[in-house]
């Protein structure tokens, strides 16, 4: 059976944002290496990506390097940014035809120059794409995030160009990088781990948490249709009673 048919298309989440874990666990399970397992999980974006419009998903970020992740071995940093580099280049095609306008939050400065080049340009030639926003997380801290508009706050109020007593949601919210995009409503992880590893703590404040233990190299339709059909069986009550939101 379909499992879309049992997906309501006018109650999707806007926005789902993606640990996408178990890559090195399931390149072990076949005897391979790290890297071998981050190759293969191109296939579980594209079909994120593919099943996402279908069901009215409007943005997807996928959490694709943290700032942690510099702290890996080089060559699996170095075989990390050489993937995404190629995968861009290889994916831009597919991502005109499917109407994808890439974006990309993070601290990229940090990035290879022939990374950022890259990424710049398919950002540049998918800008007018406006059937679903594909965020990559790149060099990302929710925490870095935070503390970075915090400053640049900061530096407004005593410019005197940002009252103090005016600062609320609304001007953290224009200050963190994910400015142009709504905040979370489902986030889901792969491989069994049960935590937000310091991915988009702001914009999750009212997230619905989904945890499956499918790595992410085999995450499929089904799986991303599975995790929709769960928002949807859940009661988001933002602080509210249960009577209230029936109300």
């Amino acid at each position: 059976m379909d499992k879309k048919l049992n997906i309501d298309l006018q109650k999707t989440p806007k926005h789902v944002a993606i640990i996408m874990d178990g890559n090195g666990r399931w390149a072990k399970g076949k005897g391979m290496n790290r890297i071998f397992g981050h190759r293969n999980a191109l296939t579980a974006v594209r079909e994120c990506v593919k099943s996402a419009s279908q069901v009215n998903v409007k943005a997807i970020t996928l959490y694709a390097f943290s700032t942690e992740n510099w702290n890996r071995p080089k060559l699996e940093v170095d075989a990390l940014m050489s993937l995404l580099i190629n995968s861009l280049k290889k994916e831009l095609p597919e991502f005109m035809n499917q109407g994808v306008q890439v974006n990309s939050i993070g601290c990229l400065d940090s990035l290879p120059n022939k990374a950022q080049k890259v990424l710049k340009d398919v950002i540049l030639e998918t800008k007018n794409n406006k059937e679903i926003v594909l965020t990559f997380a790149l060099s990302y801290g929710a925490r870095e995030e935070i503390v970075n508009a915090i400053k640049n706050i900061s530096k407004k109020v005593v410019n005197k160009e940002l009252n103090l007593e005016k600062i609320d949601e609304n001007t953290i919210n224009n200050h963190l990088y994910t400015f142009n995009l709504p905040d979370v409503d489902l986030m889901i992880r792969t491989s069994g781990e049960q935590r937000i590893s310091n991915f988009l703590l702001w914009q999750m404040a009212y997230a619905e948490l989904y945890f499956t233990d499918v790595l992410w190299p085999d995450f499929r339709q089904e799986h991303f249709y599975d995790a929709i059909i769960e928002y949807q069986n859940r009661e988001r009550r933002f602080g509210k009673t249960s009577e209230q939101i029936t109300e």
